[in-house]
């Protein structure tokens, strides 16, 4: 089962039988909207706060997958998320609300692919046969935590990106119909010593490209074997970085076969800055419209590679550096799934 130092290989191969997506009035108009669940009108949906706000998105992600399954709420064994917000006390209430045994993680926009990774292998190992798996995030709840609130009114450089109000589940399976979960790598730590916060996709590069980098290499496989490798978020800078240092690195890799979430989300003309961000930025991406093409077709084989950048309001104001991490999860579907 494990391959190498960091990569999972999942003999079962768990299928993702459903998703769930929720997102803001932004995402509404951005590029996907026709692949989302639900899109709200507003970012407080009748709560008195944001992370209110965030812990009903969440509910609504999940209460989507459980609808878009054959199964019942009752049937599934494990809750696994989380979200931006200090102590992920969003995902925590909404496990209180969908009473369902939680495991609460934290790995930043990273996330997603973290609670995936983790749902397919206790699936894989007999641990449980159903298991809620997601993450999830707000713009204005993270701009107060992270940066300034957003009546601030505070102007941000041409790197900053924006983070996607929203949330993502997918509904993982021991057996189904739908893609399936085929191995997972590990992400590990790596810091390059940047401390801007205002540029996450340039700290993040290196931390998805030694995942991507280390998938391969522990599964044998080249590049080509993906129809696409797709970052979470990484926007225009971090996208142009890790795939100038993949090619570098002599990894196969176009710009027609890796795509990333933050730049896909939103249409040209949305004030993005440098494209989106947030930990549900992934998982509305991958779990609305790349499962869906998966769906119809159109892509067979996906690796996807959560990026996700582990500061926080204080380490920043003492000055420290920004440390990373990339969880990456194949996804297969198909008769050729190995």
């Amino acid at each position: 089962m494990l391959s190498g130092h960091r990569t999972w290989i999942f003999d079962k191969k768990p299928v993702i039988i459903s998703s769930g997506t929720v997102g803001g009035p932004f995402e509404a108009k951005g590029n996907i909207p026709d692949d989302i669940d639900l899109l709200h009108d507003n970012i407080w949906l009748n709560q008195s706060s944001f992370e209110k706000a965030n812990q009903i998105m969440m509910e609504e992600a999940c209460q989507y997958a459980v609808k878009n399954s054959p199964i019942e709420k009752e049937q599934v064994k494990f809750f696994i998320s989380g979200d931006l917000i200090n102590q992920i006390t969003p995902t925590s209430f909404a496990a209180k609300t969908m009473a369902i045994p939680y495991f609460g993680l934290f790995s930043a926009c990273a996330t997603s692919m973290e609670s995936l990774a983790l749902s397919a292998f206790i699936v894989n190992g007999d641990g449980a046969d159903y298991i809620l798996s997601g993450c999830s995030s707000h713009n204005a709840a993270a701009e107060k935590q992270f940066r300034y609130p957003t009546e601030y009114g505070g102007q941000k450089p041409p790197t900053a990106q924006w983070t996607v109000t929203g949330a993502g589940c997918a509904l993982v399976a021991k057996e189904g119909n739908g893609p399936r979960i085929t191995s997972a790598t590990i992400g590990k730590v790596v810091d390059m010593g940047m401390s801007d916060p205002f540029n996450m996709g340039g700290a993040m590069a290196p931390a998805a490209v030694d995942t991507i980098e280390t998938h391969l290499r522990e599964r044998n496989v080249d590049a080509s074997y993906y129809d696409l490798i797709i970052t979470g978020d990484l926007g225009h800078i971090g996208h142009d970085t890790s795939l100038d240092l993949l090619q570098k690195r002599g990894i196969a890799v176009t710009e027609e076969n890796y795509k990333d979430c933050g730049l896909t989300i939103y249409r040209e003309g949305q004030p993005v800055l440098a494209g989106g961000s947030g930990a549900a930025c992934s998982a509305v991406v991958v779990y609305g419209h790349f499962l869906k093409k998966m769906k119809r077709n159109e892509l067979n084989r996906i690796l996807v590679v959560a990026t996700g950048s582990l500061h926080s309001p204080l380490s920043v104001q003492q000055k420290d550096s920004i440390p990373c991490i990339a969880h990456a999860v194949s996804i297969e579907s198909g008769s050729d799934v190995q």
